[in-house]
């Protein structure tokens, strides 16, 4: 009987490649690496309770080699093979983006894992873009891309056998997982060798820089490769010092004192040396980013960071960075910034742990936390912001390139060129509270608790 490797250690092998590639093609992101690095260790030793928590929880694991990449595809046919070739990396396509609403012309997921265990394993993640021919007005410029992409295999032959063998057999031996790893990282290789010539690019560009991007080159490379760190502020304030230049806005959230969803920043994409079939020019695309993962919110409290954001955009309008730090500051005092608070308004998703017993009926959950018997950690936020990544992409695409799509969202097609349903995130995030708050209350002898409200 063959013996298998698991998906959670190809997904590592995966990611542990993807980042050596993305360190030799783009430098800056070994520097970037090294000093989040830095700043996290610095962070857990100022702060004994936060580790205590992160590792109680079985957090501290993960965090040094955490990363999520990002691709942008441009036909279903490329979405479909993509998505079985994550599969046997255990990453399922979790969430639907539309970032036409923001000038965008794509809509996406996030191949990831669900499971929360293959999660603390390796929580690696690649937000998937798929172009939006459909949304371009030139038409014929439409029909010219979705032709040239027609003629493009991104996944290589060696590849899509093991994809098929993988299918077939229920996995992968070591050795076929190691081949498998090869093939796939070549479809995220830069290649400086362009598909089009420099009058098409030029055409392209015009259109949208993100459109030239996916049109013009052998296959979909990794625009960036982020690393997490526990205080994006301080690797923000250190990044000029380490010879990177940051984005002016860290996107998402203020610094809080209890980190909800996710900050996002960047440094400048590269400008780098492309072949336009026999002419030298240049392409701008790939880029580092940071980000900072704060707690899961519940679609209460989404609502509310949705209605609060929107508030502070409008009010920030046109200003500066340090002004619209300001007005964001201001806006989001209206938001709890407490997890417990946060919990009980049930506006955060919360994993919850055995830490003492209880020899007595409790009247509620509140009482078992109160009472030290019952941790309430936060749900890291596993996902994605389509305000925030769209910021991250116009600020490395330049600001010209923001076009006024109106939103357009269309799961429905989205889905049916990705050959698979979308997972709802919110119903994970969900079913990972009810059930570590049934296993906790009964280990405490509190089933009578298990059907109330979880802070009733």
């Amino acid at each position: 009987m063959k013996h298998f490797s698991t998906s959670d250690e190809i997904r590592s092998l995966f990611s542990e490649a993807m980042s050596e590639m993305y360190r030799a093609e783009v430098p800056q992101y070994g520097t970037l690496v090294d000093l989040v690095r830095e700043v996290n260790a610095a962070t857990l030793k100022a702060d004994p309770e936060l580790h205590a928590q992160l590792e109680a929880a079985g957090e501290l694991d993960r965090l040094d080699g955490e990363r999520h990449g990002a691709i942008r595809l441009g036909t279903a046919e490329e979405l479909s093979l993509v998505r079985r070739m994550f599969n046997i990396m255990g990453m399922v396509p979790v969430g639907y983006y539309d970032l036409s609403v923001a000038g965008i012309p794509v809509h996406s997921t996030a191949f990831r894992p669900a499971d929360n265990a293959a999660l603390k394993k390796n929580p690696f993640r690649v937000f998937t873009s798929l172009l939006r021919l459909d949304l371009v007005e030139d038409r014929e410029l439409a029909a010219k891309a979705d032709y040239i992409l027609s003629l493009r295999q991104i996944i290589t032959e060696e590849a899509k056998a093991l994809i098929e063998l993988a299918e077939d057999q229920g996995g992968l031996t070591e050795g076929q997982s190691h081949k498998f790893v090869r093939e796939a990282l070549e479809t995220f290789r830069w290649h400086s060798g362009a598909t089009v010539c420099t009058n098409t690019y030029g055409s392209l560009v015009e259109a949208h820089r993100l459109i030239a991007d996916v049109v013009s080159f052998k296959g979909p490379h990794i625009n960036h490769l982020t690393p997490r760190t526990l205080d994006i502020d301080a690797v923000q304030a250190q990044m000029p010092a380490h010879g990177i230049t940051p984005k002016a806005v860290i996107e998402g959230p203020p610094r809080r004192k209890a980190g909800i969803l996710l900050r996002q920043t960047s440094f400048k994409a590269l400008e780098e040396e492309v072949v336009f079939q026999g002419k030298t020019g240049s392409h701008t695309a790939r880029f580092g980013e940071i980000e900072q993962r704060g707690v899961a919110l519940t679609p209460k409290g989404r609502a509310l960071y949705d209605k609060t954001l929107t508030a502070a955009r409008a009010a920030a309008g046109k200003t500066g960075a340090d002004e619209y730090d300001n007005v964001l500051r201001k806006a989001f005092e209206a938001f709890p910034d407490d997890l417990d608070h946060l919990r009980r308004e049930k506006l955060a998703f919360i994993q919850y742990r055995v830490t003492g017993s209880v020899r007595y009926e409790a009247e509620s959950v509140d009482d078992l936390v109160a009472s030290g018997a019952l941790a309430a950690d936060p749900q890291v936020y596993e996902d994605f912001l389509p305000v925030s990544a769209a910021g991250i992409f116009q600020s490395n695409l330049g600001v010209e390139d923001q076009s006024n799509y109106s939103a357009n969202a269309n799961k429905e097609a989205f889905e049916a060129a990705l050959g698979a349903t979308v997972i709802d995130e919110m119903a994970l995030y969900a079913e990972v509270e009810e059930a570590s708050l049934v296993a906790a209350l009964t280990a405490l002898g509190q089933e009578h608790l298990i059907k109330k409200p979880l802070a009733a």
